[in-house]
């Protein structure tokens, strides 16, 4: 993260906000540009990779879903506009350890005695520590002792859009990006790949909430899509993976995707239309109030 803050130093703070005499190296300053970096780009990338698969991946036609509720779309970026800043907080504690050098971030390539292999094996292995970790924290806040009270605002997208992808509660968004940020204090780790990684993160958690489950059919049985998120939010207990199925499998929590079998919430609605019971001109996911209440009957 200090390269994303000497940039912002160098062509922002440095000549427009602090004084020439606050060195850039001063604790107060390197937290306060940390929390501004923080808070602005992690807006800037739930904003803009969202409304990117919004408008361009996500299928509007399950926004007449009967789970798919109204005014959903602003309550998803409503509700993660809130929680980013308060997720930042302990966030930016994390990344000032990294800015002060405590963690094994490296910024060469040949500092490390493995090179461009090492950076390689880095790079899976951070794949796999996190979705490991992942798989464990996400379980873990379904406990009944604790789900209703940090992840339970999560699970009210039913047919979550992309913008689900950041709503969380603020508890549960840092417990679930927590091992990103302590992989780097763990194991060595390049500073730029470890913001590539970061950005990716971010594309990813979009993308298993953007309701396009096309998976090459060689990697369905590997890698956690939308599809097999998309199953996690309907039916709560299966598919608790990030990336992929590894653990699910090994966890006994690994559910077959409902809509690769034609039983997912695109073919839920074809059905409705087929029996007349969903106006096809509907695009906003508010259908007549009889339908509604034949959908909540039938649940």
């Amino acid at each position: 993260m200090d390269l994303v803050l000497n940039v912002a130093d160098y062509y922002f703070f440095t000549p427009y906000v602090y004084p020439s005499s606050w060195p850039e190296d001063e604790t107060l300053r390197q937290i306060i540009g940390l929390m501004v970096v923080t808070n602005l780009g992690a807006a800037v990338l739930y904003l803009g990779l969202g409304a990117l698969s919004y408008f361009f991946i996500f299928d509007h036609k399950l926004k007449q879903h009967p789970q798919f509720l109204e005014n959903q779309v602003q309550r998803e970026i409503k509700y993660a506009l809130w929680s980013l800043p308060w997720i930042s907080l302990p966030t930016v504690a994390l990344f000032f350890a990294e800015v002060r050098g405590y963690s094994k971030l490296y910024d060469r390539v040949d500092e490390l005695p493995l090179g461009w292999s090492g950076l390689i094996f880095s790079m899976v292995s951070f794949l796999l520590f996190t979705d490991m970790c992942i798989y464990w924290i996400h379980r873990f806040l379904h406990h009944k002792l604790i789900y209703k009270y940090f992840h339970k605002p999560h699970h009210v997208w039913k047919i979550p859009t992309p913008f689900a992808s950041h709503a969380f509660h603020p508890v549960d968004g840092f417990l679930q990006g927590l091992p990103y940020h302590i992989y780097p204090f763990l194991f060595p780790l390049h500073k730029v790949l470890y913001l590539v990684l970061y950005v990716f993160v971010n594309i990813w958690t979009v993308s298993i909430h953007d309701g396009d489950y096309r998976v090459p059919s060689l990697m369905e049985q590997i890698i956690n899509g939308s599809a097999h998120h998309t199953d996690h939010h309907l039916f709560f207990d299966y598919n608790y993976g990030q990336y992929f199925t590894l653990w699910d499998r090994i966890g006994g929590s690994y559910r077959y995707p409902s809509a690769l079998m034609g039983k997912g919430p695109h073919d839920h609605i074809k059905k409705l239309m087929a029996k007349g019971k969903l106006n096809s001109n509907s695009v906003n996911g508010n259908t007549n109030k009889k339908m509604v209440f034949m959908s909540r009957k039938s649940r």
